[in-house]
């Protein structure tokens, strides 16, 4: 046995345990990730931007939805607010609305009403999920787009963040779309790219 394999093998040994720890505490639905296979990440598009490059003024704030990159990126109106934050985005390009829009409206806690096509897709959707529930898929925080049926808001189910994964919408962790939610003012310009 070389220096090299038995230091290799105190290593892993000792890492061992901390993984196994971290598995438990963190159970997941999803089947183990296959070490032999690489994994490809587009860390680049992940990247800080500038709001110059996707507006013509500030006003009270920006927010950018990066379907590509699958990121959100606001800036506030004081133009030292900058945010970054991870997001999911439509399942499809069919369900991917592009362009320019604005928050119209911000609710903590929002219902959910599947819109017609949803249940069209999925005739076993709820009629309703009351806000607060476990089980609604707009999580903590939604804001509203002039746009129907488009909202930035939460979600309680975090595997799919990072994701496509939406019927529509643009999806956050909770505890960063609560953060966004104090930050977006009704009237930000929103642009999904």
């Amino acid at each position: 046995m070389t220096r090299r394999s038995a230091l290799l093998g105190v290593a892993t040994t000792l890492a061992t345990p901390a993984l196994v720890r971290a598995q438990d505490a963190f159970p997941s639905d999803e089947p183990p990730i296959d070490t032999k296979v690489p994994v490809r990440r587009n860390v680049s598009s992940f990247s800080q931007q500038r709001w110059q490059d996707h507006f013509d003024e500030l006003g009270v704030g920006c927010l950018l939805a990066d379907i590509t990159s699958r990121a959100v990126h606001y800036w506030g109106g004081d133009d030292l607010t900058y945010r970054l934050y991870p997001s999911s985005v439509p399942m499809s390009e069919e369900l991917t609305k592009r362009g320019y829009t604005e928050v119209v409206r911000k609710r903590e806690n929002p219902s959910w009403t599947p819109t017609a096509s949803m249940r069209e897709r999925d005739p076993s959707l709820p009629q309703r999920v009351e806000g607060g529930a476990v089980d609604n898929p707009l999580g903590t925080r939604a804001m509203y787009l002039s746009w129907p049926a488009y909202l930035v808001h939460g979600t309680h189910d975090t595997r799919k963040i990072g994701r496509q994964s939406s019927s529509g919408c643009i999806g956050l962790y909770n505890q960063h779309v609560e953060e966004l939610y104090e930050l977006v003012q009704v009237g930000t310009q929103v642009r999904l790219l």
